[in-house]
């Protein structure tokens, strides 16, 4: 398993660690007197995923020019 994989496993991995983290604030907050804290709760799971998700937009576009590099040294 490469690391193209293991990152693409980690970022689904995420999400759902995101959507959870969503749903909990959201619950919080619909109680009387809601956890402030609670709101930053998703923060993390959010920044993971935006390294990871810039990881995998970028690599399509790093594969072609490695592609292209080599083939042009040739």
């Amino acid at each position: 398993m490469g690391w193209n994989n293991v990152i693409r496993q980690l970022h689904r991995w995420l999400a759902i660690v995101f959507t959870v983290a969503v749903l909990v604030t959201v619950v919080a907050f619909t109680r009387e007197e809601p956890v402030e804290w609670v709101a930053y709760l998703p923060l993390l799971p959010l920044a993971l995923l935006m390294f990871t998700g810039l990881y995998l937009f970028v690599l399509p576009y790093a594969r072609r020019r490695g592609r292209r590099g080599a083939a042009g040294a040739s």
